[in-house]
């Protein structure tokens, strides 16, 4: 599958006129990014680019938005805030930010929520201006018949209602970039880019007076890869999370089939998304009413796994014809012709997306979207992609300029070339397992909740594949799991879209105790200065690759997957990811940590709560005190 959107690049790139919004049809030159060492409003997404000097230079504007019959004002902050490095206070990166505030709130008491998109290496416009923010563009998914460029409308399901929202670009992304001696690629690794946006987090945290505030991350796809290993490092740094939002997640690479050359694993966990799909395009028998769908979707995550899966065990094995029956079965179930199971009986997403409408293609983030071959929606070899990029691409330049007042000279990079070169390695393994991160950030706080969302109409994150890796959490109750009508992005959907917020608004109620959000007043002054409009234009959105979400680098599509562990194996993988900043630590005691040497590791945690960490009043701690104390709090799952 992910060869094939490769390869689809170009022709995407000429659909779309390279992501502006342009008429040329044909594929531009990739652009060859400069390194600027000395112009502080100079980005670029280059992997050698960095920044000598770095600016903060924001534009403020002040809005209304009106939500559930009450207006509310809120203070928009555009621009960029530098990272500086837990411990030392170097200058890391300088990430570009569009902040949302509500004016008059008390900040001890308004939480906070951090956005950010995946890729690796995409830009966060996609949840900006298609989420819950306080502007969306009105897409109609899945209607491939709206017209384009899409309206940007006020959000009535924004969370602004709920918190405020700081939607973050990665380094190498939007206009993020590396300050030096950092180069862009520095932070292009699973943990690199975890611990800069932990940093990112840390700075906008202090700068802002938002210690007291109830603090959430919103991740979308890689961007839950990001939230794992996020959360777990913030915790161990002493900073406090009320709640994780993992929308679309691909917490494990090693589980998910439609990320390799040619499927090395089972894959079953797709087979429910094939079935929803054929659903809703009339395609299986008997039919399946919409209404219907979260009963028949139970079902066949039941023939998924009981019928499906040992079957492919067993046609991997020896490759011998399937049983007619199963097959006959496969067919009513999803649509896909009898010939094409029996060809590939462990189907993977790319055939199932070549082949189940003949003629057509389907979407890939979301199946519900077809395209008829030789059609411009169809040459990129996915509807669900075409049909949304370049609006999104356009917009947020529109918008930054003359709603937000921010303008700048460089191109704003909507897709890097940051995943070509990006360190997939995680705690020894070639590919992410991050499931025991989040694990260790609940244990840190075993009063974190975790929101996760998926579609089941999305064909490259599906909902049984995170259904299956949440498994490993041993029926957290802290954990909740939402599935909507959609694909990969649900919020596009309308139907979707309020269901999530309506879901999401109990979520932050109960994660901050509160039982109501507090009302804000409708007029507070005084405002901030307004930041002047910008008469000059900024240029075109770049798109510079088409691999996204969850793709790898075509050096890594054979890698050989590490199978995910339950039981004491899983609880040993948590046990290492919370001992390793402990052991890392300088000590002059070996095995042990005094107050002063935690803090100075950065190991907030430790050092916020050492009093009652050092029961004994040693003066020092060792990993089985931190273990000790983080059972006493509500910590499970802990080896003895």
């Amino acid at each position: 599958m992910k060869t094939r959107l490769a390869a689809a690049a170009a022709l995407f790139l000429a659909a779309c006129g390279g992501g502006g919004g342009g008429g040329d049809t044909s594929a531009p030159a990739a652009p060859t990014p400069t390194v600027n060492t000395t112009d502080p409003a100079f980005y670029s997404s280059a992997g050698n680019a960095l920044l000598e000097t770095p600016n903060e230079i924001t534009g403020v504007t002040h809005h209304g938005i009106a939500i559930g019959g009450t207006t509310l004002n809120y203070t928009a902050t555009a621009g960029h805030m530098t990272a500086l490095a837990l411990g030392s206070g170097a200058a890391e990166a300088s990430f570009f930010y569009v902040a949302y505030t509500a004016d008059g709130a008390d900040l001890n008491t308004r939480p906070v929520t951090f956005f950010y998109n995946g890729g690796p290496g995409s830009a966060t416009v996609w949840l900006h201006l298609g989420s819950f923010g306080p502007k969306r563009l009105a897409v109609n998914a899945p209607s491939t018949t709206t017209p384009r460029p899409f309206s940007l409308v006020d959000n009535a399901e924004s969370l602004i209602d709920k918190s405020d929202l700081v939607f973050v670009d990665a380094v190498g992304a939007g206009l993020s970039e590396a300050v030096a001696p950092n180069t862009n690629s520095t932070f292009w690794g699973v943990d690199a880019d975890a611990a800069v946006f932990r940093d990112f987090v840390m700075r906008y945290v202090a700068v802002n007076n938002r210690a007291a505030s109830p603090k959430f991350l919103f991740g979308e796809s890689y961007g839950t890869t990001r939230s794992a290993v996020l959360a777990n490092l913030l915790e161990t740094a002493g900073v406090s999370l009320r709640g994780v939002v993992l929308q679309s997640s691909i917490l494990n690479y090693n589980t998910n089939c439609g990320i390799f050359e040619t499927p090395v694993i089972s894959c079953f966990g797709f087979l429910p998304s094939y079935a929803a799909v054929g659903a809703w395009l009339n395609l299986v028998q008997p039919p399946e009413p919409i209404a219907q769908l979260p009963a028949y979707m139970q079902q066949m995550r039941a023939f998924a796994i009981n019928s499906y899966d040992p079957a492919v065990a067993r046609w991997t094995a020896s490759h011998a014809a399937p049983d007619p029956a199963l097959v006959g079965q496969l067919v009513a179930d999803t649509g896909m012709a009898a010939t094409g199971w029996n060809a590939n009986f462990n189907m993977d997403p790319g055939y199932f997306h070549d082949n189940l409408v003949p003629g057509s293609v389907i979407g890939f983030y979301d199946g519900r979207m077809v395209a008829q071959r030789g059609t411009p929606l169809a040459a990129a070899d996915d509807p669900s992609t075409t049909m949304y990029d370049s609006s999104f691409g356009s917009t947020i330049l529109s918008y930054l300029a003359n709603d937000l007042h921010y303008t700048n000279g460089s191109g704003y990079t909507v897709l890097g070339n940051a995943i070509n070169s990006w360190n997939f390695r995680h705690n020894g393994a070639a590919l992410p397992d991050t499931v025991p991160d989040l694990a260790a950030a609940l244990a840190h706080n075993p009063k974190l909740k975790v929101f996760s969302a998926n579609g089941y109409h999305d064909l490259v994150t599906p909902f049984y594949v995170t259904e299956n890796d949440i498994t490993r959490f041993n029926g957290n109750a802290n954990i909740a799991v939402h599935i909507y009508q959609g694909g990969h992005m649900t919020y596009l959907d309308d139907t979707a879209r309020a269901q999530e917020k309506a879901d999401l608004s109990a979520f932050y109620s109960a994660a901050v105790a509160t039982k109501e959000a507090p009302v804000l007043p409708p007029v507070i002054a005084p405002y901030a200065p307004e930041t002047p409009a910008h008469p000059a234009a900024m240029p075109a959105a770049v798109f510079e690759t088409r691999l996204r979400d969850p793709a790898l680098p075509q050096a890594l599509r054979n890698t050989v997957p590490t199978p995910p562990v339950m039981g004491e194996a899983f609880a040993a993988q948590v046990e290492a990811r919370l001992r390793a900043p402990f052991d890392a630590a300088r000590a002059a005691t070996p095995g042990v940590l005094t107050r002063a040497e935690a803090r100075s590791a950065g190991l907030g945690f430790i050092a916020q709560h050492f009093d009652a960490i050092d029961a004994r009043g040693a003066g020092a701690v060792s990993f089985a005190d931190v273990k000790r104390y983080m059972r006493e709090q509500g910590a499970t799952g802990l080896q003895d």
